[in-house]
This record gives C-alpha cells, structure tokens and sequence, in this order.
C-alpha cells in the first residue's frame, strides 16, 4: 500500500524547494526565480524574483500552442434553461477587451477591483481581465449585504466596482444595483466608477458619471481595439483577496500571490484530481468561494481544461436530476461540490432513481469538499454512482487547494469512510494538544501545518500582518493552525471532526459533534443532521441533535426522535449525555453550504447573535430559535 504515493511524498520532504521548482517548469515564466522559497520571521514567499502573468497562463498560452479552438468555459444557466461555449480564443478576446475597458478606466498593475456578480461568464471574465493587467481582484458573492459589501470595500480600497444588474435565486430575481448603490454610501472609501451588467429580467438604472454600462463599454473598447497584453507581475504580487468571516467580526482578506498559486494550482488537476488537459471539469461552486477561484476559474484553464460555470441548485432547478444532467450534456469527467449538495438531492430523491434518466459514462469520479463529508453520505453517492469512487478531500480558503486527499492522480488509496485520506506533498501535517506536544495516533488533538506552507498557501491577510499571525501563527509557535480538530490514524489517514470551536466539553469528557453527526447521518429516515453543545449547569455542556427527514417520511417525529437519542447511546455511549433530538424542516447554513452551529449554540444559550452576512436564508434561524423554545431549550440571556 501507498508505494508512488509514498515516494512522492517522501521526495517532496527530502527537498521541498526541488519539488516544487520542477512542478514550476508547467508554468510560463516571464523572468526565473532568483530564489525558489525565501522564510522571514515565519512569512513565506515562493518563486521571489520571478516574474509572470496568470491570465497569459490561463488563456494565452493555450492560444499560442495551437488550442483556441478547444472549449474553455461553457456556461450553463439551470435558472434560464440557457447554455453558452467559449473556446480559449473567443474567451481571451472578451477578456482582453474587458481589460481595455478597465485600463480606460485608469486601472493598472497593484489597482484593485471589487466584483459583486452572479454566476454568469462576464464574472470569469472580469477575474481573468484584472490578472491580464496585474490588478488586484476582489470578488465578494453576489447578493451579499449592502453593510458586508461596504466593510469589504473599505478594507480593500478598490478603484471600481464591477457588478450586475441581479443575480437569480429559485423562482425569484435578486436585484444587486440597490445592494451596491447602499454600500456605495455606507462606506468611507469611494470609488471612481462601476460597470454595470444589465442582464434582461431587472435593469438598473445607472448614476450617470458614476455607472457605467457593460455592452456599451465592451463595444466602445471593440471599436478602438483596446486590447492590451499581460502586463508583467511578480511572482510574489498579489492576483487576489479573498474575504473569509473572522470570528471578530472583521473580515479577513485572504491574499492569493500569483506564481505559488499557479504551480500549485497546476500540479494539483493532474495529481489529485486526475484531470488531463482537454478534460472537462465540473467543480459545483460560486466565483465568491475559494473553489470558484481556484477550480472554476483558475485551475481548469491552467491546465488547459473545458471549464464549467453554472447558474442553478442541486435541487429545484428544476428537480434533483440537474447535475447529472450537466455531466450528461458536457461529458463531466470529474465533479466537485460540497456533501450539502448531495443532501439535497438525497433527501428529494432518496432512492437515486433520477440518474437512471442520464448517460454518466464520461463521468469518473465525484470530489466531496466544503464541510463534513459524513461516511453515510459518501455511501449513498456511491450507490447512486454505480460504484464509482467518491472522494472526500480537505482544504481551507486560506489554502487554496487541498491538504489532504486521496491522491488518485498519483495513487488511488483504499478509501476510510469518515476520512479524507493523506497528506498531500506540501503539507507536513501533525495533530497536536493545547500545549502544542503531539498526540498518538487515534487521539483527537488541533490540526496543525509544520510551517512553512507550501506554494498557493496565503501568505499574509490584506494588510494586516499582525492579524495573520495572531490568527494563524501566534498559538501554535511553529505551525498553522487549521482551526479544525480531528486525529490521525496508524496508516497517516486525517480525521477532521469538526471546528476546534465545535469540540464540547462534557462532564470534563471532550468529544467532537462530528462523530455524533456522522451516527445520525446513519438513521435511515435522515437527510441531514446537526449537533452542538448547549450550556448545562451541570454537565457545562450538553449535546442537542436537529435532524432533518427524507422526502416522504410519514412516521411520528417522536419516534424517530428517540432513536436517534438510542442510537448515540449505543455507538458513543452513555459519556455523550445525548438526550436530546429534535426534527427541524431545515438547517441554518452559510450559502457555501456550512451549517452555522455557532449561531445555533448562542440562540441556544441565550447570548447575543446576529445573523451571519453569508447566511442563506435568515428565516431558518427564527426557525430553530421556535424549535429550541418550545422544547424548554432557551437560556434567559
């Protein structure tokens, strides 16, 4: 077992910088590295001295060597039953001249530029259109708070907003202009101008001087040729900040350097998702998360890849059946999406008989990320899948691709249901107790990265150093703190069991809402499920279970209820206290699909809490609060 795997991974620890300055020579470089990883005071910078351009790497090169005619991106919209291709030459023609749009409106090199789009393919083409000129992009999902969008625009300072008209939820139209326009007042930075995307079912009106709109700017380059080359950058410079909710409050601008992102990013398609270019990859997420960036955008065309962007839901657009219509449709290879997305559609189509519907014999392997891929889940998309492998992966946005995975470009090691499998070369990862000393195998401790990181990995947040290493550093001298617990077994496999802050404490007993979530997942009659930890004046902390049901139970939520409290009782056992389960309609969960337990917990203990900027829908958690209240559950605050 594990023979190239090992080999790779050995090879990487016996010389990291030569590992990775061979996996640089897939990249086109302007100017070598004079130094492959330069270490200062804890911060890494890797490839200094060199200099490069990821938009020429994503799409100009291909062009050159003779592949502007492959598709690059197809957009497919659930919401408008629509379906549009690219292939690299026409994509490198829009986003050339949206880079001449941008450079008459003044911006250049180390600019940046804040983009608040929906799904469609001008929010690609804008991300790619800021790399061409070395700006620095900032993308913020689409129908976000006005308030969250203003302390975003003060922190990044960008020149211009680039946005749309609306985005689309099912069956309804959410228009973003007075979302913009609102953080546009709010915020004490102001910026020069925006540029506007009037899609067709809501225009906006524009502030003239101030807006300015997309078609009519693109037109106006075309005719002028505006079309400028990649403009040089260093390797080191920044291709992107990317916000990801500090537990402050403040957001924290996660820094994306260019040339560490792009060898990394380029390694990983071939050896951890086993993509070859010319494949298509489909990975089901939003250009305002991580894996937009990286395997939306970025990756895919890196790799010389047909890319897929897609407007709609695993479910409801129309039915539990949309994905795999899309890998029919464009012969998806590979898919990525979060164990939420399979939820849904498990719990809409419980016996996977939609996918009897459509033709998967291009479609190879399914990748689970995002949150928690509970053993019983993966099962399920096994069955559904016909056998095909399903592989839980592991990763952060402060990554920026996986840590841990089962490498099947590489190896494709013996799957553990509840474990993403190994560390990936790059990532020396050790498990570790609050005093920072390693735990034995099988001992859930703080998962920690032996600094430094490797390439792609962020280098600093968004001008704020001192938050960096105060969130990252500081606590863990020597190390990454991953924020997440879990252990490690005998064979080297990770178990991630749930946010450092989602361990409870017991009776003095420590033990993880995870392993509660993954016996649940088990009942047959469950789609989903939630634990946390409630304050109890005797036991400090007592577990509470939420359990959502399948499509078409009929049996009494009670009985259902009780065996759920059974079932923990058998398989953790009495230490857990698990008392109490309760069957909700929905789970409060962040719109990358993450369940938002802590806002949960502080309803629960009559603390103060807002709703999250990156919730859903808020309605759910008036829902939970009636739930908790009726069951006697609610501390007086």
């Amino acid at each position: 077992m594990m023979g190239r795997y090992k080999d790779t991974y050995d090879a990487w620890k016996r010389d990291p910088e030569g590992f990775w300055a061979e996996a640089a020579r897939e990249i086109d470089w302007f100017k070598p590295a004079t130094q492959i990883l330069e270490t200062k005071n804890g911060l890494s910078r890797w490839f200094v001295g060199a200099e490069t351009n990821s938009c020429w790497n994503a799409l100009d090169r291909h062009v050159k060597a003779g592949r502007g005619a492959q598709t690059a991106l197809i957009y497919d919209s659930a919401m408008l039953g629509r379906v549009k291709k690219f292939t690299y030459a026409e994509l490198l023609d829009k986003v050339a001249t949206f880079a001449g749009v941008l450079q008459s409106h003044g911006i250049a090199k180390g600019d940046r530029v804040l983009i608040y789009m929906p799904m469609v393919p001008q929010a690609a083409v804008a991300m790619l259109a800021c790399a061409r000129l070395g700006a620095i992009h900032s993308v913020v999902f689409g129908g976000f708070a006005a308030k969250e969008l203003a302390t975003r625009i003060d922190d990044a300072k960008p020149e211009l907003i680039v946005s749309a008209s609306c985005g689309l939820e099912p069956g309804r139209v959410v228009p973003y202009k007075p979302l913009m326009d609102k953080a546009i007042e709010m915020s004490a930075h102001k910026v020069s101008a925006t540029i506007v995307f009037q899609r067709e079912m809501e225009k906006a009106a524009l502030v003239v001087g101030r807006d300015f709109d997309w078609k009519a700017e693109m037109d106006k380059a075309e005719a002028a040729g505006l079309k400028p080359d990649c403009v040089s950058v260093a390797a080191t410079d920044p291709l992107y900040v990317l916000y990801t909710s500090g537990t402050t409050g403040k957001p924290k601008g996660v820094v994306r350097d260019n040339g560490g992102h792009m060898v990394a990013l380029k390694w990983s398609m071939k050896n951890v998702y086993d993509i070859d270019p010319g494949d298509t990859f489909w990975a089901a997420s939003d250009v305002g998360w991580v894996v937009g960036h990286s395997y939306i955008v970025y990756a895919p065309l890196f790799h010389g890849c047909t890319t897929i962007l897609f407007e709609g839901k695993p479910v409801g657009t129309p039915d539990a059946g949309t994905f795999w219509r899309v890998i029919a449709d464009h012969g998806v290879k590979a898919l990525f999406t979060a164990p939420t997305a399979f939820r849904a559609i498990r719990k809409e189509d419980p016996k996977a008989e939609l996918v009897a519907h459509y033709d998967l014999s291009k479609f190879e392997v399914l990748y689970l990320a995002g949150e928690r891929a509970d053993p019983d889940t993966i099962q399920w998309a096994e069955r559904a899948l016909s056998g095909r492998p399903v592989i839980d992966h592991w990763w952060q946005t402060e990554s920026g691709w996986p840590m841990v995975s089962n490498p099947m470009g590489i190896e494709r090691l013996p799957v553990k249901y509840g474990s993403p499998t190994v560390a990936l070369p790059g990532y020396d990862i050790h498990v570790v107790d609050e005093q920072c000393k390693p735990v034995g195998p099988n001992v859930t401790g703080a998962i920690v990265v032996k600094l430094p990181l490797p390439p792609g990995c962020l280098p600093t947040l968004w001008e704020n150093e001192a938050g960096f290493r105060e969130s990252y550093l500081s606590e863990f001298p020597g190390y990454y703190k991953t924020a997440d617990a879990g252990f490690l077994d005998e064979d080297g496999y990770l178990y991630v069991m749930s946010r450092t802050d989602d361990i409870i404490n017991v009776a003095g007993h420590r033990l993880s809402t995870g392993a509660m979530e993954e016996v649940l997942a088990e009942h047959p009659d469950v789609a989903e499920c939630a634990v946390i930890g409630i304050a109890d004046a005797m036991k400090g902390q007592a577990p509470v279970g939420f359990l959502v049901l399948n499509a078409g139970v009929s049996r009494p939520s009670s009985e259902i209820e009780q065996e759920a409290v059974q079932m923990i009782r058998e398989r953790i056992g009495p230490v857990a206290a698990f008392k109490k389960a309760m069957v909700v309609k929905r789970l409060p969960k962040t719109r990358s699909g993450k369940v938002l337990r802590g806002t949960m917990r502080k309803i629960a203990d009559g603390a103060e809490w807002t709703a999250p900027a990156t919730i859903d829908d808020p309605a759910i958690l008036d829902e939970i609060a009636g739930v908790l209240a009726d069951a006697g559950l609610v501390k007086a605050s």
